[in-house]
């Protein structure tokens, strides 16, 4: 017997708008594509139109435009998949094991990284959502949204209607949980245990939904994964509202905002990337996401924890090397203990450098003197303080963990940004780099995806395959560390982030232009 099931009468689930049919793949029901909203151009999102008969979701739906088309590199460490895009991208892909209505399943909605400006809910080959469905008996939905200008342009000193445009995109975030919400039980999910989890960029969303008081009650439970708590240098500092929108009017050959709207989607973007590149040019900087208005209230760690963020149990957690783009001559394993001290005592110093080796070596007994110049601390001491003070103020749990794997890349390469999520996602055996390692990377998978299902249907990440796992508290930064062996540390690195960061040499990610190539050159790695 086939291990898929096809047909034009199954399966079939009818939901609040109309009935849609998916696929039944050894054992798990799959729909692609499904529309939550509909929106125009720097407009909020509206729930879709009713339709009669049934819609296929078979297909995954388009992704949201970018400003600058992906440049495919690291294809080994992160594998992607690059999809067709439209502004018609509110859109979201589901797996379940169940469509039994009673079924209450757990929901984890992921949102992706790529800051608020590139990405897509299929991106890296790791994010479908098969495996957990059928292993782990949760229900997984991947999502779409508006990205860059085309969900945070801030063109508000236009008129009433667009009061919120600079939100848009963020708005659509909250339209995906509603639709959730409306729908989910028909899908075998539990509309009162909705996780959001996101990484990088993705974690900057659950951490806008987390303050967004039109998504509270939404969901109950939260996963930030390296991003949305703090560590990054970007320049944020706003230039005047109406400065881009004006500039991009004058490169589109439009006069008003209503005719902006109405600009084919690649003239409109190479309107945009010629404004901004030329602001940029005068000293002007810019960052996609969302604005504090009212609707959003403003990042917790300056504006304070939302009333009901404080009643949502929350995770955290980052890699060794997050966001660190280290340069190394020759495969790492070549380097002698003398050459990577050399390499230390030129970044930081010979005297700061002896005590941070002596720290680094304390608080990772099992890694390299090479491996320092890998090391973030940044994004580490911003997930920290976060989750402190989220421990701090709230009455849920607060959970951390870190993974500090070295993978058999280039003589040895400590975990980079997004190498948790195939662990995540229960699967690192779709990628060759991970599926041959072995054993190590299957103890991770089974470890921290079981952590993040427990935690999704209880608040709590404890499970079977990991060590006693203690929360974060307003005193105690307990970490769950994922490597050869897995155990909870506390404060275990504190010591050796103050070294690094008290020398003003801490490696970091400054961030990259919001624009593009106005002549269309991929110029952007994807990364995330």
């Amino acid at each position: 017997m086939s291990d898929i099931t096809v047909r034009r009468d199954a399966p079939i689930v009818e939901t609040d708008k109309g009935k849609l049919r998916g696929f039944l793949y050894k054992g798990v029901y799959n729909f692609y594509g499904i529309r939550y909203a509909q929106a125009k151009r720097f407009h909020m999102p509206e729930p879709v139109d009713a339709w009669e008969g049934i819609k296929d979701a078979t297909a995954y739906g388009y992704i949201s435009p970018v400003l600058s088309n992906p440049r495919p590199s690291g294809e080994v460490k992160i594998p992607h998949r690059f999809w067709p895009s439209s502004e018609d991208c509110l859109n979201l892909n589901l797996w379940t094991p169940t469509l039994d209505k009673e079924a209450k399943k757990p929901v984890i909605v992921w949102y992706h990284g790529g800051g608020f400006a590139n990405g897509s809910a299929l991106e890296q080959v790791c994010y479908d959502g098969q495996t957990l469905a059928t292993e782990k008996g949760v229900v997984v939905i991947t999502v779409n949204h508006r990205l860059n200008v085309f969900g945070f342009l801030d063109v508000s000193d236009f008129g009433p209607e667009y009061e919120n445009s600079g939100n848009a995109g963020a708005a659509d975030l909250v339209a995906s949980l509603e639709w959730v919400h409306n729908n989910i039980a028909a899908f075998g999910g539990d509309p009162d245990n909705v996780l959001i989890m996101g990484q990088s960029g993705g974690g900057g969303k659950v951490n806008t939904l987390a303050q967004t008081p039109a998504a509270a009650g939404l969901f109950h439970k939260a996963v930030l994964l390296s991003g949305g708590m703090g560590g990054l240098r970007m320049r944020r500092e706003p230039a005047p509202s109406d400065l881009l929108p004006k500039e991009i009017m004058k490169e589109a050959g439009v006069s008003t905002i209503k005719e902006l709207e109405e600009v084919p989607t690649m003239l409109f973007i190479r309107a945009v990337n010629l404004a901004g590149k030329k602001l940029e040019a005068q000293g002007y900087s810019f960052f996609w996401g969302p604005k504090a208005n009212g609707w959003y209230l403003g990042d917790p760690m300056t504006a304070g924890v939302s009333d009901y963020y404080k009643t949502v149990p929350t995770m955290g957690g980052t890699v060794f090397a997050d966001l660190v783009m280290a340069r190394y001559t020759k495969d790492v394993d070549l380097y002698t203990d003398e050459e990577a001290t050399a390499l230390v005592e030129e970044k930081y110093g010979k005297e700061a450098a002896c005590d941070i080796i002596a720290a680094f070596k304390e608080a990772y007994p099992d890694k390299r003197i090479i491996d320092i110049p890998t090391l973030d601390v940044n994004i580490r001491r911003g997930a920290r303080d976060y989750l402190m003070n989220k421990a701090k103020e709230s009455t849920a749990p607060t959970w951390n963990l870190l993974t500090t794997l070295t993978f058999d890349y280039e003589g040895g390469s400590p975990a980079w940004h997004c190498a948790d999520l195939p662990f995540v996602f229960r699967n690192s055996n779709l990628l060759p780099l991970y599926d041959g390692m072995g054993e190590s990377c299957d103890r991770i998978r089974k470890a921290m995806s079981g952590a993040i299902c427990a935690f999704a249907a209880t608040g709590d990440p404890n499970n079977d395959e990991t060590p006693v796992w203690k929360p974060v508290t307003a005193d105690s930064f307990n970490t769950m560390v994922f490597d050869e062996t897995i155990e909870c540390k506390e404060d275990f690195d504190t010591k050796l982030g103050d070294l690094i960061i008290g020398t003003n040499k801490a490696p970091s990610f400054g961030g990259m232009s919001a624009f593009g190539d106005p002549n269309g050159v991929s110029t952007a790695d994807w990364m995330f």
